[in-house]
């Protein structure tokens, strides 16, 4: 159980990633993703990288400089401009729904504009789910400096968009519903230099 534990990157750039096992019955048509990052990291790094062998971004989360996040579908992306972080912790939840193609975007519990992105796509099920590097090709093709280097926790992945009420419960650690993927049942492993480690503040 990871409850109040964190992923330590330690090195950087790193060749490290943790690899997540999710049971994922069926390809998605929604979904969201949240987590939470610490890194004083400025150059480009990924978060969250969801790989199928037809396509490698098929769902990312990846920040490019601090002032800005990208979330990719599909291979495809949008951009949400945020305020540059003041070395906090950042809670991120991005969602989407194939039906409307509406991208959602949430940092520390607050919504960002809505966008349109891969309207009527379906994302694969047979994934390779990776914290810490964005993968180029199904499960590998790293690029060092792309690599998280920092602390990563409160992982999640759902197969429906959260409601509002959800997204803010996330944010804030309350009780939320079952998931493919969730911090505190992870089925994981790690791989190269990642620490757990309590989580030191909240």
């Amino acid at each position: 159980d990871l409850y109040r534990k964190v992923f330590v990157f330690r090195k950087d750039p790193s060749d490290a990633f943790v690899v997540l096992q999710a049971q994922l019955e069926q390809p998605l048509r929604n979904f969201t993703v949240c987590l939470r990052s610490y890194t004083d990291l400025t150059r480009p790094h990924s978060l969250f990288s969801y790989a199928t062998k037809a396509q490698d971004n098929e769902i990312l989360l990846f920040k490019p400089k601090p002032e800005e996040y990208r979330f990719y579908v599909g291979g495809k992306f949008v951009t949400f401009r945020v305020p540059e972080g003041r070395r906090e912790w950042e809670h991120v939840c991005a969602s989407w729904e194939s039906a409307s193609g509406i991208a959602e975007f949430w940092l520390n519990g607050k919504p960002w504009p809505r966008k349109g992105l891969q309207r009527g796509y379906t994302v694969g099920a047979t994934a390779a789910i990776l914290l810490g590097q964005e993968q180029d090709s199904f499960g590998g093709g790293f690029d060092l400096y792309n690599s998280f280097s920092g602390e990563l926790t409160d992982v999640y992945l759902w197969d429906t968009g959260l409601s509002p009420d959800k997204m803010r419960a996330a944010f804030l650690s309350l009780r939320l519903p079952p998931a493919l993927l969730a911090w505190n049942g992870l089925s994981y492993e790690v791989k190269g230099d990642v620490v757990v480690k309590p989580r030191l503040r909240e």
